[in-house]
């Protein structure tokens, strides 16, 4: 089975720190990493490195789901996530790698989300429009700044 390679860049108006923690608190990453219309569960997240992570997506609408987990690969606080992703599913095999890499600038933080060896069974349309989606509930995450009551 063939692969491809998707890559996002996006400026969020938030300090490095609240968006890498978004990727590293499973009840965050719950809430903006699937697509709209899935709901997201976090089974285990060991944001280490050498450390294992696993969730589901579940269609909201019909209430079916797929599971996928991982290793992190490489972590550096602020700055980089490196993580592998693997379906269940024996129908998407292989092993893709999600790069995340995070740089303040002025304005708040960058952000580059590389994800690779996608199956080609994932139309590479579908797979930008989830990711879009997914940066696009991020953003709603991390850029309201909320005072505390």
């Amino acid at each position: 089975m063939s692969t491809y390679n998707v890559r996002l860049h996006r400026i969020l108006a938030a300090p490095p720190e609240k968006v890498f923690r978004a990727f590293t608190d499973a009840d965050a990453f719950a809430s903006w990493l699937p697509p709209y219309g899935f709901v997201a569960k976090v089974h285990e997240m060991n944001v280490k490195t050498g450390g294992v992570y696993k969730m589901s997506f579940i269609n909201f609408s019909t209430g079916n789901g797929h599971s996928f987990g991982g290793e992190y690969i490489e972590i550096i606080p602020n700055e980089l996530l490196k993580y592998t992703d693997k379906f269940d599913d024996p129908n998407l095999p292989g092993e893709m790698i999600t790069t995340i890499k995070l740089r303040a600038v002025l304005c708040g933080t960058e952000l580059i989300a590389t994800q690779e060896g996608i199956p080609s069974a994932i139309p590479a349309e579908m797979c930008y429009l989830g990711w879009q989606e997914s940066l696009d509930k991020l953003k709603r995450l991390v850029e309201p700044n909320i005072p505390d009551a």
